[in-house]
């Protein structure tokens, strides 16, 4: 075994000490990052669900991919609900069938009505031609040139003509009556039937729409968290199917002090700070958000600035992200950032 003089190891054990000495006034300093407050970050997350039931047919999606705006994510069975709309756009064509039409007996009324204005007419022109032999018979009656016989037989002939033509004006009156009546009785028939369409057209509508509600949109851009449900699984309405989050901006939830809340407001600029497991935290640009406009008891998991406050106001600052903030990780946050630049 090889010995070394006391000299050479009291030099290397002095060189070992300043070399710890060194590296640790090293991560002290990249870690002592001054900070007012803490917290933990959260994310918009929502909880996306069946809005119908039936069988789950296509959910490719695993957790952690990354989901667009109105993609497609999972498809539901429809069949049940196609086949009822098809039977109630049967039932609303099937209501035409059942429609009355008034035009056979308004044609047959019409040609009534025809018959009845050419014995009018014709009735009208006897009576001018009688009425031209009535002022002649009357002008040879005065003179006596005309016997009373003729003079009766002629008056005779213009009261029996009027009596004709009043008789063919009432039977016109009455075949224009028949086919408003034949008009009204069809359209009173025909709004009846037309009554059981609207609700049969509601019915295919709200159909249509639960067909619509078996393929699920996604609502927002974000990532897949959680899968609650899977492709052959039967599901009912309102059953969660995935939770979504947007991991694109983060929200630290930090708590004040009264002290410390009359520094802050809403849009001011602060400095946030992640422990990236290294010799050094990784800072972020924030801006504030929301601020309580009550105070809380301390959470327990929460540590302040001054830890014997018992009330603390609740700060929401959204960080953009860059992929290295998750969901539940703990953040500091200066409110002072031109001191924190320095």
């Amino acid at each position: 075994m090889l010995r070394y003089p006391k000299e050479k190891r009291s030099q290397d054990h002095f060189l070992i000490l300043m070399n710890f000495i060194f590296m640790l006034s090293i991560s002290c300093s990249t870690k002592d990052v001054t900070y007012d407050a803490t917290g933990t970050f959260e994310a918009s997350e929502i909880i996306v669900s069946a809005e119908t039931s039936g069988k789950i047919l296509q959910f490719k999606k695993v957790e952690g991919d990354s989901l667009f705006k109105d993609e497609q994510t999972v498809s539901i069975d429809g069949t049940n609900i196609m086949l009822q709309k098809d039977q109630a756009e049967s039932s609303v064509s099937a209501i035409a069938l059942k429609q009355n039409s008034a035009s056979p007996q308004i044609n047959i009324l019409t040609q009534q009505l025809k018959v009845a204005e050419s014995q009018i007419s014709a009735l009208s022109s006897q009576y001018k031609v009688l009425q031209k032999e009535q002022v002649r018979i009357n002008n040879l009656f005065k003179s006596d040139a005309a016997t009373e016989q003729q003079y009766d037989d002629i008056n005779g002939k213009i009261e029996v003509m009027q009596r004709q033509i009043a008789t063919a004006e009432n039977q016109k009156t009455v075949i224009k009556s028949q086919i408003t009546a034949a008009k009204e009785q069809i359209f009173i028939q025909n709004r009846g039937i037309n009554s059981e369409k609207v609700p049969l057209e509601k019915r295919v509508a709200i159909l249509d729409d639960q067909l619509k509600k078996t393929v699920v949109v996604n609502p927002f851009n974000g990532t897949l968290l959680t899968k609650y449900a899977f492709e052959g699984e039967f599901i009912s309405m309102g059953k969660p199917l995935y939770k979504l989050a947007d991991l694109s901006l983060m929200t630290l939830r930090a708590y004040v002090t009264g002290d410390q809340l009359p520094r802050l407001k809403i849009g001011q600029k602060v400095r946030v700070f992640l422990d990236n497991g290294s010799e050094a935290y990784s800072s972020y640009p924030g801006s504030i958000v929301s601020i309580a406009s009550k105070a809380e008891f301390t959470p327990k998991s929460i540590q302040t600035k001054d830890e014997r406050a018992n009330l603390v106001y609740s700060v929401k600052i959204n960080v953009k992200n860059d992929g290295f903030i998750k969901i539940g990780m703990y953040g500091e946050v200066s409110f002072d950032v031109t001191k924190d630049k320095e």
